[in-house]
């Protein structure tokens, strides 16, 4: 390799900005369309049973694919799967914009999710082989990760304010802008560094296993929330995951060039990333779910105010990001950033586990989330960096793949684990107190109750998973700080996985 190929991208910053702009138009779509459905719904005529399909479509799809993805910006090349994710985003958008029907509403979305799961691992893939340098990558994946965490707050936010004073349709059309500027950033800046390519053949039979592996767990956890835990159905796409699931780690392990490196996750610290990252996630959407319920339905805001309720939330994980995690990351050990972010995130938890039906927004809804954004902006920010950090440059693509991975299937097991919770508690609460023979307002104030209640337990399981994060990376993670060439490893790690990724 040639001593000007070693040499940071002079343009790298201008490409930050680009790749952190298609990163968010990925992540705050998970969540700008929740706003706008019950607008779309009534619009389109589509049934209550097919509701959920909006999102569960987008999610298969995504969560499906993502490894595949992965393995193609190491195949194809980061900068070329960066566009063409971009792209195809962008039509997807353009279609659902333009829906005339349920069909082909839930066809654009499930056409999203193809195209999400080339663009993420793609983007992050990037910011790993572009920022090698310790205090410029703290910088860079501060910003990255303050985006990652907070665009799913920026879409109620989003979705809010273009459902109420425009129409649901802007929720996928205001994607098309974003593509465009990202795209046309991508062309003129992005400059993808030499030699970090992985020309061998596709792993078909790993595509195939991984792939309906993870869409039958997805889906059997959205099945769970509508079907319940014991149906046949919901066991069915359980078994048929962990079959499907374990046939695909048996594959890698015996095939010559496989889809996911078993290096990648076997390494204690990308393991203890992968699986504290995807907890936290699983806690942080049962927040932006019951949340969101209880100040629309029981403090009665609007869409708009209800977003906007987010933000003290979105400026917490931006200081966590960049102004504690940035800044700490090259000197203190990923474990002494992510345990205390997650705990303190579960501090915040706890705080909103007090919610009452005539609760107050500055006295108990505000701290909890101060606290939850400054833990998980603290937390995210050197989860996403030592997730590819040390990783080869040929892996670079399937390992970002992978903190995507984690981070849908938890927001997928959240919802419905959560949703279950909520429900199961809800109906325990009503067989218990209900008023006999009450009058139309004590009814009234007794629903309530009992959604309260429900929300309130559904944000304590929330609570207690932020705390098993944050004893999973105080155990499993041993890596050092990431401002030196080392990483500690205790699982047999290779000396390649010890340096950074400049080193190859």
């Amino acid at each position: 390799m040639s001593e000007t190929s070693l040499l940071p991208d002079p343009r790298r910053w201008k490409a930050l900005a680009f790749i952190g702009l298609a990163q968010l138009m990925v992540v705050l779509d998970a969540t700008i369309v929740n706003i706008a459905l019950p607008s779309a719904q009534a619009d389109l005529g589509i049934s209550d049973a097919n509701r959920q399909w909006v999102i569960t479509a987008y999610a298969l799809a995504f969560g499906g694919l993502l490894l595949f993805g992965g393995r193609l910006a190491d195949l194809w090349g980061r900068k070329r799967t960066f566009v063409v994710g971009l792209s195809g985003f962008a039509f997807a958008s353009a279609l659902g914009g333009a829906a005339a029907n349920t069909s082909m509403l839930l066809g654009a979305r499930a056409l999203q999710g193809v195209f999400g799961a080339l663009l993420a691992p793609a983007a992050l893939s990037l910011l790993a082989v572009m920022f090698t340098e310790a205090k410029e990558r703290a910088k860079a994946f501060g910003i990255y990760g303050a985006i990652a965490g907070g665009g799913g707050a920026i879409g109620l936010i989003l979705g809010g304010l273009l459902t109420e004073y425009m129409n649901w349709r802007w929720t996928f059309f205001v994607n098309i802008p974003f593509a465009v500027v990202a795209i046309t950033g991508a062309v003129m800046v992005i400059r993808e560094p030499e030699g970090g390519r992985n020309r061998n053949k596709l792993d078909i039979p790993g595509v195939l296993l991984v792939t309906t592996g993870l869409v039958s767990l997805v889906y059997g956890f959205t099945r769970a929330e509508t079907d319940g835990w014991s149906a046949g159905v919901t066991i069915g796409l359980f078994v048929a995951a962990a079959v499907l699931l374990s046939a695909f780690v048996l594959v890698e392990s015996k095939v010559k060039a496989p889809l996911l490196p078993l290096r990648v996750v076997w390494n204690r610290n990308r393991g203890g990333v992968y699986l504290s990252l995807g907890l936290a996630v699983i806690g942080m959407f049962g927040l932006f779910l019951f949340l969101t319920y209880y100040l629309q339905v029981v403090l009665g805001y609007t869409p708009v105010t209800t977003g906007l309720a987010f933000l003290p939330m979105v400026a917490g994980m931006i200081t966590g990001s960049t102004q504690i995690g940035a800044r700490l990351m090259t000197r203190v050990a990923p474990r002494y950033l992510m345990a205390p972010g997650f705990l303190v995130a579960s501090l915040g938890m706890l705080i909103l586990t007090q919610i009452k039906v005539d609760g107050n927004y500055s006295a108990q809804i505000l701290p909890g989330l101060i606290l939850m954004g400054l833990g998980m902006g603290t937390a995210f920010m050197p989860a996403m960096s030592l997730a590819t950090y040390g990783v080869e440059p040929r892996d670079a693509g399937v390992a970002s793949a992978m903190v995507n991975t984690s981070q849908q299937v938890g927001g997928a097991i959240g919802t419905a684990l959560l949703a279950t919770v909520a429900n199961s508690a809800a109906t325990a609460f009503g067989k218990s107190h209900h008023p006999a023979g009450g009058s139309q307002a004590q009814l009234g104030l007794f629903k309530l109750e009992t959604m309260v209640h429900s929300y309130s337990t559904a944000i304590w399981w929330s609570f207690g998973i932020l705390i098993l994060a944050a004893t999973i990376a105080a155990v499993l993670i041993n890596a050092g700080h990431q401002g030196s060439r080392e990483v500690a490893s205790g699982d047999g790690a290779t000396a390649e996985d010890a340096i950074p990724v400049m080193a190859h």
